[in-house]
């Protein structure tokens, strides 16, 4: 038998398959199959990313903000995010000059809606706002993850007079 060699670190076995060949599909979201081209434009964006998109995910990787996982340049859709954590549906994306523009505020409500469609909410923050004020960023994506985050529900504690008797 002919052993393959080892995948790169971080790039896994590509082509959508499982080691056993079967077609890595949630059965649950059929549809959110990614492309390869999607796929490899959101590893292309991870390696080449914005001194601000840096600045950013060094406050937000390895679970430090409020204890929530993101990961960052994500295929959704047909768009890929600057940053997302999948437990509370939440998207981060940091907008450019090019943004502010009338085209590219249109262009962005479109993108918005079709991630927000998706179940996500999307918090969207200019450069300037990362470079100059993080901290009132971090506090803003904080508070959108209390608000969305799902919460455990504890058993309820038996009231008086409903306990077993003790023999």
């Amino acid at each position: 038998m002919v052993k393959l060699p080892l995948p790169l670190a971080g790039e896994g076995w590509g082509g959508g398959l499982s080691a056993m060949g079967l077609p890595m599909v949630d059965p649950e979201h059929p549809d959110w199959k990614v492309s390869q081209k999607l796929r490899a434009n959101a590893r292309a964006l991870r390696r080449n990313s914005t001194d601000v998109e840096r600045a950013l995910w060094s406050e937000l990787r390895g679970n430090t903000l409020s204890g929530a996982s993101f990961r960052r340049q994500v295929p959704v859709d047909n768009y890929i995010a600057d940053f997302i954590c999948h437990s509370p549906k939440l998207v981060i994306e940091l907008d450019g000059g090019q943004h502010f523009s009338d085209q590219g505020e249109r262009t962005d409500a479109a993108r918005s809606a079709i991630i927000e469609a998706k179940g996500f909410k999307v918090l969207r923050f200019s450069n300037l706002d990362v470079l100059t004020n993080r901290t009132g960023v971090l506090e803003t994506i904080a508070a959108a993850i209390a608000e969305r985050a799902p919460t455990l529900t504890l058993p309820r504690k038996r009231e008086r007079g409903l306990e077993k008797p003790s023999s």
